[in-house]
């Protein structure tokens, strides 16, 4: 039953501690908008999309007017684009102005899609695409990109690897005017998911339905607050109990929020991400999570270890809440979008080396990350194949979102404002990796892809 104590709960969680819906995000198929004429298929997409979510920013709106619940985002994610660039040839970068105008027809926030899959090897045109996506972020301000270079199945494509630290270079040094944002919209994946609501790495799977509405939660907030109220002595497996409670109420708001704008929208509901997505916003932080649980700062021992018992509480209690759970589905750790993170990076309690074991229990993996301008090519490419290992190894999604400072020294922040942050530059181990990464070829799937 509802009751006032209930209500009174939810309102303090959203006035102060910062309880949201992260986004709502309408996953489109584009398949049927492929076409040997690129420009023809450009225009397919853009009636297509505008078609489609139309009403999706003025739903958003009213379902937050209605609820009381602040809806952050509205999102569109669409079929990988490399997919219908491997059909229509031509300058892929074409596919990326379409998107741009159906996001200004729309007003949407982002729009997730410019993507290629090639895990296991590059098809068609898949190369070409890649190489092209510096330039398409920065000609596009709405535009997010992503490419998935291995997975548990399949291994690691590292010809993709090497490939893609050239890219992500290339995509800061031409947005440097812009703090470096086109690497900021640009993300790296080993096994990632088809369903996945919040940016930069949302794409539209093509096992999703044609036309699908999935919800991403946030409450890092919330469960701090629980956790900080607790007694100091509690067992720590009865703070993963409280984490189990909040984590279940989060996500039957997401539930709800899912399930009306479906039906408003007459698209079927997809999943709910429950993922704690921090801000820089002051108490929105999962660094404050861990150090509520005992921590001195976050980044120092036993951080992991909270980081595993935060994630599987998370995923255990919303579970619980919604027989649609999936996306990410934990805890993020985006050093440039968490308020704890930024201080502990500042501090240097918090290093990258550190953050690539965190990323073993999280949801994700190294996640806003900026480094020198100096850091090479295939150092960044070193990253993401260690980031790639183990995702693959685990058989879980990991991703690498790192932006090299151009035109900042590096004793300065890179601030991106709004969601995406601020961040110091964090220290890389330079050693070099370029006879690895320059070697090419694939990393063998593991054993464990041969669980049938």
């Amino acid at each position: 039953m509802i009751n006032n104590n209930k209500i009174l709960e939810t309102i303090n969680m959203i006035e102060a501690e910062n309880l949201d819906i992260r986004t709502i995000t309408m996953g489109i198929s584009l398949l049927d908008c492929a076409d040997s004429d690129i420009d023809k298929s450009c225009e397919k997409i853009y009636q297509k999309v505008t078609t489609k979510a139309k009403d999706l920013v003025k739903v958003g709106v009213d379902i937050s007017k209605e609820y009381g619940i602040p809806i952050i985002n509205k999102r569109i994610s669409v079929t990988p684009i490399s997919i219908l660039h491997s059909v229509s040839k031509g300058d892929p970068v074409k596919y990326a102005h379409a998107l741009q105008r159906c996001a200004d027809t729309l007003g949407i926030d982002f729009i997730g899609g410019y993507s290629a899959l090639v895990q296991k090897g590059y098809s068609g045109s898949d190369e070409e695409f890649i190489k092209s996506i510096p330039r398409a972020l920065k000609e596009t301000s709405n535009v997010c990109s992503s490419v998935n270079i291995g997975s548990t199945r399949a291994g690691i494509n590292m010809n993709a690897v090497k490939l893609m630290g050239e890219v992500i270079v290339e995509a800061a040094k031409i947005t440097k005017d812009n703090n470096c944002l086109g690497a900021a919209k640009l993300v790296v994946f080993c096994n990632a998911v088809e369903d996945n609501p919040f940016m930069a790495g949302a794409f539209h799977g093509v096992g999703e339905a044609d036309t699908v509405i999935h919800v991403g939660v946030s409450g890092p907030g919330v469960v701090c607050s629980a956790v900080r109220s607790a007694d100091k002595n509690l067992p720590i497996n009865e703070i993963a109990d409280i984490i189990k409670k909040m984590s279940f109420k989060i996500t039957r708001m997401g539930q709800l929020v899912g399930q009306e704008a479906s039906k408003r929208l007459n698209v079927p509901f997809g999943i709910v991400d429950l993922s704690l997505a921090p801000t820089p916003a002051i108490g929105d932080s999962v660094a404050y999570i861990l150090e509520a649980m005992g921590l001195d700062e976050c980044g120092g021992p036993g951080t992991t270890a909270c980081l595993a018992l935060l994630n599987d509480a998370v995923k255990k209690g919303g579970v619980t809440a919604s027989s649609s759970v999936g996306g990410l589905s934990g805890a993020f750790i985006p050093v440039s979008e968490d308020a704890g993170m930024i201080s502990a990076a500042r501090s240097g309690c918090l290093t990258l080396e550190k953050l690539e074991a965190m990323t073993a229990v999280c949801s994700v993996g190294l996640d806003m990350i900026v480094v020198s301008k100096d850091t090479t090519a295939t150092t960044i490419s070193g990253i993401i194949a260690d980031e790639a290992a183990i995702g693959m190894v685990n058989s879980k999604t990991t991703a690498v979102r790192i932006i090299p400072a151009f035109g900042k020294n590096d004793d300065e922040d890179l601030d991106f404002g709004g969601l995406l942050g601020i961040s110091p530059i964090m220290k890389v181990n330079n050693t070099s990796c370029a006879t690895l990464i320059n070697r090419g070829g694939n990393i063998p799937a593991p054993l464990q892809s041969l669980k049938n």
